[in-house]
């Protein structure tokens, strides 16, 4: 199953034959889009914020600028595979009472965080209702009780892409950091259980398939664009596959793009679960709180290797 098949969210939890082309796109290449999602409204609010965020001046946004104690805010350097992506972003979570709050927000614009925020709310909804949807394309029963793990909010965030058609970056800001590569946004997995990507008409997103090697993500109006991460191809022991994933450098016009990453329980362990897999465990244990650590580390600066990836923990056969 080569195509990106498209996922009618309401109809697919009513009729499990619906999730047969799920099923197939999510060993392939884990990808698929879903619509009929009902936050469309909200959706459109957060396409505006992000555009006017983007537009600020660029000394305005670094007045917020991510670094390796605060790992959320704007960022305009980040690197995927040891190399600098060609995007500015901005990150955010969820705020709580019960740690200290990281979110950096930019100054007067109460609008844009209120945006943002609903926009969490509702696409955390919408995550949960699509990881129950590849449980069930697994066609096992759905719940914490028969050892489907959930995802988890409070560790999941929210990140909004913008990518120019030339280097944000001045001469000499460039020649002190990593340089540019070939790709806008290099090849890599999402380290979650899966990701909700909201992208604009642009195009530029490709995924690998293992039969047809790169193919177009190719956007379409109303839909979201669903990628399954790591912990997911590690939970099923590699019967689904972690998308594998790029974005092509923009030729004529700007793109944009929102991914909200729906990530496990910060206790989480990430290893094959016997309720959905059969066969030997090809994972051997570890937890979520060290993985995401060495991903975060490794988009922030370069360490010298090339960042964590779910090999490290495969068990030879």
């Amino acid at each position: 199953m080569t195509e990106v098949p498209v996922i009618d969210l309401v109809h697919a939890e009513q009729d499990p034959s619906a999730l047969v082309p799920l099923d197939l796109a999510c060993r392939d290449h884990g990808f698929f889009l879903l619509e009929n999602h009902g936050i469309d409204e909200v959706i459109d609010e957060m396409w505006q914020a992000s555009a006017t965020f983007f537009d600020l001046p660029q000394a305005e946004k670094r007045k917020i600028l991510r670094s390796d104690s605060i790992p959320l805010g704007f960022y305009d350097r980040e690197l995927t595979k040891r190399k600098r992506d060609l995007k500015e972003v901005f990150d955010y979570m969820l705020s709580r009472e019960d740690r200290t709050d990281l979110n950096q927000w930019p100054a007067n614009q109460l609008e844009f965080r209120q945006a943002m925020e609903k926009f969490f709310i509702q696409a955390s909804d919408i995550a949960e209702r699509t990881l129950q949807l590849v449980y069930r394309a697994l066609n096992r029963q759905v719940g914490q009780e028969t050892g489907c793990p959930p995802g988890d909010p409070r560790t999941s965030n929210v990140r909004l892409n913008y990518y120019p058609l030339s280097d944000p970056l001045s001469g000499a800001e460039a020649g002190a950091v990593a340089g540019l590569g070939d790709m806008a946004l290099h090849h890599h997995t999402d380290p979650g259980i899966l990701t909700l990507l909201l992208q604009d008409m642009t195009g530029g997103l490709q995924a690998l398939s293992k039969t047809e090697g790169w193919i177009d993500v190719t956007p379409k109006a109303g839909t979201i664009v669903v990628n399954l991460g790591d912990a997911m191809q590690v939970w099923t022991n590699d019967n689904y596959r972690a998308a594998v994933h790029r974005v092509i450098p923009m030729a004529q016009t700007a793109r944009y793009s929102t991914p909200y990453f729906y990530n496990p329980r910060n206790d989480a362990v990430l290893e094959p679960i016997a309720g959905l897999t059969q066969g030997a465990p090809r994972f051997s244990s570890f937890t979520w709180r060290d993985y995401i650590k060495g991903r975060v580390d490794d988009n922030f600066t370069d360490l010298g290797e090339d960042d964590i990836q779910i090999d490290k923990f495969r068990i030879a056969i």
